[in-house]
């Protein structure tokens, strides 16, 4: 990880001032660079770290970071992992600019190091990280998400990205396709099991820092928890529980009594159920790779995925 930090900012670089320095306050500002530890790991357990791997972990973390960019742009975000967004620093205009770079700086290494399926897995888990955001601001108007589109959404937005981290990490080893499709599924998994969890955390199932108790009802996100509960509860009662989520989703007494009435009627022990399943096909995936220290990592995550308290 210390030698791709080095490889990831050369991957930044550029001669412009402006963009040279927004790159810089990005780098030092980064996250736990989970995704591009995904891509180590599927490359060492399908037996070896190349050059490659080096290029798809670099083209995974510049397409996220891209997505990331522009994201905090659409939902007016002024902070990211509690520092300044880029829009807050530099203003919109610029923050997309820089996301646009950064999404054409990936594109550029993959083409110039020849890698192109790798292009190709990352650049299918875009396309699929736009559709899901788009399916759930379709469906999130309407307030008519169901247990099936739900995971459509979630398997696009989260997902899909932690899939082709493992994929692309097993392809770089020149792994073979079994095994590649097999990391990919377990990155899916993986994926489900971990947006799972944020959900659980929303309802106070866990210490999650700075995330209110309640906030994706005060978004009018309809999570798997929520959907169970409105699934369990009688017709009376569903509509008392959707007017809350309509009207009076920023009242502090109403949300309380909603989250009280999603515990009471299933709710959480039923998402909990969903992502400990998930959790033990994730491991079963990777039984089929032989025993090493990147496998016992990887189990490792999987096991942090769902016991993490933030």
């Amino acid at each position: 990880m210390d030698a791709f930090e080095e490889y990831f900012k050369g991957a930044m670089r550029s001669e412009n001032v402006l963009l040279d320095k927004i790159t810089h306050y990005i780098i030092k500002r980064k996250g736990k660079q989970m995704r591009p530890m995904f891509v180590f790991l599927c490359s060492s357990v399908c037996g070896r770290i190349t050059p490659a791997t080096y290029t798809a972990a670099s083209l995974i973390e510049l397409l996220h970071t891209a997505t990331l960019v522009h994201d905090d742009v659409v939902d007016v975000a002024h902070t990211r992992r509690g520092f300044f967004s880029i829009n807050a620093v530099w203003k919109n205009k610029i923050a997309v600019l820089v996301g646009d770079y950064l999404l054409s700086r990936g594109l550029l290494l993959s083409i110039d190091n020849g890698e192109f399926d790798l292009l190709r897995i990352v650049s299918t888990a875009v396309k699929e990280m736009s559709e899901g955001e788009l399916l759930q601001q379709e469906k999130s108007r309407l307030l008519n998400i169901t247990e099936e589109v739900y995971f459509d959404i979630i398997r696009q937005k989260t997902a899909s990205l932690i899939a082709a981290c493992c994929k692309a990490g097993a392809s770089a080893a020149g792994a073979n396709a079994d095994d590649q499709l097999r990391l990919y599924e377990f990155g899916l998994k993986l994926g489900l099991a971990f947006q799972i969890k944020d959900d659980l955390l929303d309802y106070g199932f866990g210490e999650k820092i700075g995330k209110p108790i309640g906030i994706d009802i005060k978004e009018r996100k309809l999570t798997l928890p929520l959907i169970h509960a409105l699934k369990m509860a009688s017709a009376s009662e569903r509509r008392e529980l959707m007017g809350i989520i309509k009207r009076y989703n920023t009242d502090a007494v109403k949300v309380k009594y909603l989250v009280s009435r999603v515990i009471e009627l299933g709710g959480i022990d039923y998402a909990r159920a969903k992502m400990e399943s998930l959790r033990d096909e994730a491991l079963d995936m990777l039984r089929h790779f032989p025993k090493s220290d990147s496998r016992d990592s990887l189990e490792n995550l999987v096991h942090f995925t769902i016991n993490r308290k933030k």
